[in-house]
């Protein structure tokens, strides 16, 4: 990625204005965000990325596309569709959308479909992102109590994330509420009612970095009370859209002081039309140094085409892929080597009971697979934002057959294209060398392996935090 390329992400709600079902679940409410114009001199003073000898291309993991599944309103058994809705109405009451019959919705989205559908996803191999709503549109907190169903009942869903989701899924925080804007000094919402006090427009004036932080370190720390790890946050409509520039400061102050990862990222913008989808490496510092930080802002590629954030849409598959896998947006985003992120709502997959939107998704996952399984690779969000890191900030320096390498971050699959490079490979590190299998076929490329042809080489491989070497030809 070119880190001084414009970056023009089409807001989400923009984006499912021009869905054919855009006009009805477009509005502000759980839509999708505005992007504004705010931005800070971090952002826009890029800082230098390492030098890399001609002839050596980091390629995507396994030289394949990476896919992904964002999955946003989802939290442990409130239906956010039923539950939301009635609040928006308050908020803002000449929204046609938010008079829909919520009462007839059901009020659950049961473990049950939590199950089938993670086990489904499971043994496809997909991955992505699922939201936990800390406090599921003031219906209760997961760290305590939650109304309407019994202490049991919560501490059996949190498992079942736990156990089910968290191996192929980041968990995120998708703000507090996602409706009403809690005061922080009272852990009560805001009395005024009102778009300004709504999750999904604030804040609507500028405050501190401190402050944006503030709160999205309270989010965090209630998942971090149900034992649920987090490396970044999704924001809730146009959470942020005064402040973006602000925000991926607030990301890296809040998720490194809760849960201390080294590399936080956020999901915030849909990409549409050319522009690139690959993640955008914000507020970032010490390049060359060994402490370089940043935030990851990972876009999604697609609108939402399944149920719609209310679960009472109809699907639109083909909009992701026709089920020969021959048009869509996702089959562009892979034709044109870059990352395809799908993006729904967790309502949306469950249908209000009927699960067409699940029935929709799967056999969208099933046409891809038809023509491209050995061309994309599936990755949880983080993973993504990882390799990206990786990617663009590894030193990288060759000496004869010898390329050393100088990571800030590990990164798994971790892809080099050499030019004239032959073999054998091994990685070395300190007194450890790892001799690499030579791969039968491209598509057979994996961590661990190398293939080579007349023109080039390509070595697939975990890349160690810190300084290694691949060393390419018979050695002495």
């Amino acid at each position: 990625m070119n880190q001084h390329r414009v970056f023009m992400p089409q807001d989400r709600r923009e984006f499912l204005r021009t869905s054919a079902w855009g006009a009805a679940t477009a509005a502000a409410g759980m839509g999708m965000s505005r992007v504004g114009s705010a931005v800070t001199p971090e952002l826009t003073t890029p800082a230098p990325l390492p030098t890399r000898p001609a002839g050596i291309e980091v390629l995507m993991p396994r030289d394949r596309v990476p896919l992904s599944f964002i999955i946003d309103d989802s939290t442990c058994l409130v239906n956010m569709g039923h539950f939301c809705t009635p609040q928006f109405a308050t908020a803002l009451p000449n929204r046609a959308e938010y008079q829909k019959p919520w009462r007839s919705w059901p009020r659950e989205i049961p473990d049950r479909f939590v199950r089938q559908f993670g086990q489904w996803c499971a043994g496809q191999g997909v991955k992505g992102k699922y939201s936990i709503v800390p406090n599921p549109a003031c219906v209760g907190w997961l760290d305590r109590e939650l109304p309407g169903w019994s202490r049991s009942d919560l501490q059996s869903s949190l498992k079942l994330v736990r156990d089910l989701m968290l191996p192929n899924w980041d968990i995120h925080p998708e703000m507090i509420t996602h409706t009403r804007v809690i005061d922080l000094k009272t852990g009560r919402p805001m009395q005024q009612i009102s778009a300004a006090t709504m999750e999904n427009s604030y804040p609507q004036e500028k405050k501190s970095v401190d402050e944006l932080a503030a709160y999205l370190a309270y989010a965090l720390r209630i998942l971090k009370n149900c034992d649920l790890p987090c490396e970044g946050i999704t924001t809730p409509g146009g959470f942020g859209n005064s402040m973006k520039g602000e925000l991926p400061i607030a990301v890296d102050q809040a998720v490194r002081d809760v849960y201390g990862t080294d590399l936080p990222h956020y999901f915030k913008y849909v990409i549409s039309g050319d522009q690139s989808t690959e993640p955008k490496l914000e507020y970032l510092r010490g390049v060359g140094s060994d402490d370089v930080r940043l935030t990851v802002n990972v876009p999604a590629g697609t609108g939402d085409w399944f149920g719609g954030w209310q679960g009472d849409s109809l699907s639109e598959p083909d909009r992701y892929c026709n089920a020969t896998a021959t048009r869509g947006r996702m089959v562009e985003l892979i034709e044109r080597r870059q990352p395809a992120v799908m993006i729904c709502h967790w309502p949306g997959m469950y249908s209000n009971g009927s699960e067409e939107g699940f029935n929709s998704f799967k056999r969208v996952v099933q046409s891809l697979a038809s023509r491209f399984a050995d061309d994309t690779i599936w990755m949880k969000i983080s993973e993504i934002a990882r390799y990206w890191a990786a990617k663009q900030l590894t030193e990288i320096r060759r000496e004869g057959n010898r390329l050393t390498l100088t990571a800030p971050f590990a990164a798994q699959r971790y892809t080099l294209q050499i030019d004239g490079g032959s073999g054998p490979v091994s990685l070395d590190r300190g007194n450890d060398r790892t001799p690499l299998r030579e791969a039968t076929s491209r598509s057979t490329l994996d961590a661990g392996t190398w293939i080579a042809n007349d023109q080039n080489l390509v070595a697939c491989f975990d890349l160690p935090k810190g300084t290694s070497e691949l060393v390419l030809g018979a050695t002495s």
